[in-house]
């Protein structure tokens, strides 16, 4: 029996391993191509045919709207299943995205579930699914196992090789802190910035920050401690709002750090390493502009 193909497109490494990974473990039997960008895929596409496609939106060369359209005037991709992944979720995006013919969407940050919840949707819709289930009978999974997905991703769902570790990024976080080992912040005092945004999390979770440093490959973030704890390696989209126009920029990217703000195990505040994995052009000219104007109160030079 043929196997159920699908095609991941993103300009992110990240979030195709995140991806193939997720999909991999749920669906062994599925077989997986993929592309780094619009241009890519479709030249996939006209040699090989495929039965879902996953896809980014904002890319260079070509964007996810660009395929969607030419996907949809080719006969034998007409009623093949597209989804979208993106981070756009504004009531304009989606309009257009649902005139092109897109089968579905995917919001940033996503958990492992959200993917395979709606893969599973799709394949059916398209008569693939049970093929591909008695195939290859998928894993089972525990309750727990969707706690933390991005770090299962990238360590193969073996967390206890991932250690804490003190590294000339977590160090570069520490000293932009700007607070002596001893000092105590009030209880009422917030940490003061150069700018604010919001950190959007797997499961829809969101945050408040402050931007204490920004350089073009992360940004230092403070955040409110919750009962929602950011995880290390977890996928997220930062929301940057600046600027007299309010400009706004949503940038896709992972925590590579999290740790305690203030000198105690029940601080307060939590010191965020976000480390971007878009490569869009606008995107990286809007964050050179902030690093310009002074958002940033210094340059922040990560330590890998």
């Amino acid at each position: 029996m043929s196997k159920v193909s699908v095609l991941v497109v993103d300009d992110a490494t990240f979030i195709r391993d995140l991806v193939k990974k997720g999909l991999r473990d749920h669906f062994p039997g599925i077989q997986i191509e993929e592309a780094v960008n619009g241009r890519k895929a479709l030249q996939m596409l006209t040699r090989q045919p495929v039965d879902l496609i996953l896809c980014d939106w904002e890319m260079p060369e070509m964007s996810g709207l660009e395929l969607l359209t030419w996907c949809r005037e080719q006969e034998a991709l007409k009623i093949v299943p597209f989804i979208m992944v993106t981070s756009r979720g504004d009531k304009e995006n989606v309009v257009q995205a649902i005139q092109a013919g897109v089968s579905d969407f995917i919001g940033k940050p996503f958990s492992n579930e959200q993917l395979i919840t709606k893969v599973k949707k799709a394949l059916s819709r398209a008569g693939k699914l049970q093929a591909l289930m008695s195939s290859s009978p998928p894993k089972m999974l525990s309750s727990g196992s969707f706690a933390n997905d991005s770090l299962s991703a990238l360590t193969g769902g073996k967390a206890d090789v991932v250690k804490p570790a003190a590294g000339p990024a977590v160090q570069a976080a520490a000293a932009f802190a700007g607070k002596p080992a001893a000092a105590k912040a009030p209880a009422a005092s917030a940490p003061s910035g150069r700018g604010q945004g919001q950190l959007r999390l797997p499961g829809g979770a969101s945050m408040s920050c402050v931007i204490k440093a920004l350089s073009l490959k992360e940004a230092l973030l403070v955040v409110k401690r919750t009962e929602v704890l950011p995880q290390v390696l977890e996928s997220a989209v930062l929301d940057l709002e600046q600027g007299e126009a309010a400009e706004t920029a949503r940038l896709n990217g992972y925590l590579h750090a999290v740790a305690a703000f203030e000198p105690k195990p029940d601080s307060e505040w939590l010191q965020l390493t976000f480390r971007f994995v878009d490569r869009d052009p606008q995107k990286l000219d809007y964050i050179s502009r902030l690093i310009a104007r002074g958002t940033a109160q210094k340059h922040f030079s990560p330590g890998a």
